[in-house]
C-alpha cells in the first residue's frame, strides 16, 4: 500500500499559496481516481482509494508546513509502512514553473516540511519536487512561497496538475522516468518561459550611409556677431586708438 502526501498549509488563508502546490495536487489525483472523499484522521485530511490496481491512500497534513512530520508519522506507523511505501508532493524553488523532478531520499533543500517529515519518518523515501521557481533574491522567498498563484499561471499550473494526476499509476508501480517523462511530454509548450533581465542595449554610432557622415560636426544653426565681424569685417569704421581698438584688433586677428 502507498501513502501519497501532498505538502501546504491548512486554511482557506493559504489555499491559493504557491507553498500548497502540494495539496493541489493531492486534490487533483483523488478527483482523478476516484478516491473517496477526505476525512480527519492521523492529524490530517485522508482518502482512500487504488492506484495502478494496488490501495493507496492520499494524506494532507493539517499540522501547518513546518510540522508535517507528525501527521505523515502517525499514519505511517498505524499502517505499519516503510519510506519506500512513502510519496511525498511539495514545491521546490529551485526548479522552474511547470517542472517536475522524483528523487529519492536527499536533503530537505531549505524546505521545512520536508525537514520534519526526515525527522520523523526518515530519509529513504521518494520526493516529487513540483517547480514553482526562484523569485530571484533570499530576502523575496517567504513572500513568493507564501503568495498566491496569479491568475495567468493558471495556464501552466492547471495542466501540470492534470499531468501528474494522470501519470501517478506510473509513479505508483515505481516507473518515476516515465512518470517524469510523461509530466514533460503533456507540458511541452505550456510551461512558462524563463524569466531574464533584458540585456540593456548600448547606443551606437550611425554608419557611413545610415544618418549622419562620420568624423563631422554638424553645421551651426547661426553664425555670433563675432564670427560676422571675422568673415565680412564692421560694418562701421572702428576706432584707431583706445582700448576699444586693442580689443577690436585681437577679435579679428589684426595687428
Amino acid at each position: 500500500m502507498l501513502l501519497i502526501v501532498g505538502l501546504g498549509n491548512p486554511g482557506t488563508k493559504y489555499a491559493g499559496n504557491r507553498h500548497n502546490i502540494g495539496f493541489m495536487a493531492a486534490d487533483k489525483i483523488a478527483l482523478r481516481h476516484g478516491f473517496g472523499p477526505f476525512t480527519k484522521k492521523f492529524q490530517g485530511e485522508l482518502a482512500e482509494g487504488r492506484l495502478g490496481g494496488d490501495k493507496a491512500l492520499i494524506l494532507k497534513p493539517q499540522t501547518y508546513m513546518n510540522e508535517s512530520g507528525r501527521a505523515v508519522g502517525e499514519a505511517m506507523r498505524f499502517y505499519k509502512l516503510e519510506t519506500a511505501d512513502l510519496i511525498v508532493l511539495y514545491d521546490e524553488l529551485d526548479l522552474a514553473p511547470g517542472k517536475v523532478r522524483v528523487k529519492t531520499g536527499g536533503g530537505a533543500g531549505g524546505h521545512n516540511g520536508i525537514r520534519s517529515i526526515d525527522a520523523h519518518c526518515g530519509k529513504d523515501y521518494r520526493r516529487v519536487r513540483i517547480g514553482i521557481g526562484h523569485p530571484g533574491g533570499k530576502e523575496l522567498v517567504t513572500r513568493h512561497v507564501l503568495g498566491d498563484f496569479a491568475k495567468a499561471d493558471a495556464e501552466w499550473l492547471e495542466p501540470l496538475l492534470d499531468a501528474i494526476a494522470d501519470a501517478m499509476p506510473m509513479l505508483a508501480e515505481g516507473k518515476d522516468s516515465d512518470f517524469m517523462n510523461r509530466v514533460a511530454l503533456a507540458m511541452q509548450g505550456k510551461a512558462p518561459a524563463p524569466k531574464n533581465k533584458a540585456a540593456s542595449a548600448k547606443p551606437t554610432r550611425p554608419k557611413v550611409g545610415e544618418g549622419a557622415a562620420p568624423n563631422k560636426k554638424p553645421a551651426p544653426k547661426g553664425k555670433s556677431h563675432i564670427h560676422q565681424a571675422r568673415q565680412n569685417g564692421p560694418a562701421i569704421a572702428p576706432p584707431t586708438t583706445g582700448p576699444m581698438a586693442e580689443m577690436l584688433k585681437k577679435l579679428l586677428g589684426k595687428g
